[in-house]
């Protein structure tokens, strides 16, 4: 019944900014950290970033520290990655995580491409 379904994904240039949703059901939302993670093509799955339950603690990648927020919607079953200064670097597959202590839930992921 776990579902998560991200979205916003798209075209940027770089330097420019998106800002991906995951939209969560299925579990009391508030009781798990949630993460987003990336499949860049030709490398390996990546750990972007996490948030703690009630958004106070955040977690981020060196690669994109300073660049990419990630914040939630508790009330809205919802958690955001704002991603400013892209980079084709940037450029992959986007997937919205839940995380529990026996297992992880994923959504089908959002293509992110930046280029010029």
């Amino acid at each position: 019944q776990v579902q998560l379904v991200e979205s916003g994904g798209g075209l940027a240039q770089p330097g420019g900014s998106l800002r991906l949703s995951c939209a969560a059901s299925g579990f009391t939302f508030s009781n798990t950290p949630m993460s987003w993670a990336r499949q860049a093509p030709g490398k390996g799955l990546e750990w972007v970033s996490n948030i703690e339950r009630d958004g106070s603690g955040t977690y981020y990648a060196d690669s994109v520290k300073g660049r990419f927020t990630i914040s939630r919607d508790n009330a809205k079953n919802t958690v955001y990655l704002q991603m400013n200064s892209l980079k084709p670097e940037d450029t992959a597959v986007y997937y919205c995580v839940r995380i529990t202590n026996r297992d992880n839930y994923w959504g089908q992921g959002t293509q992110v491409t930046v280029s010029s």
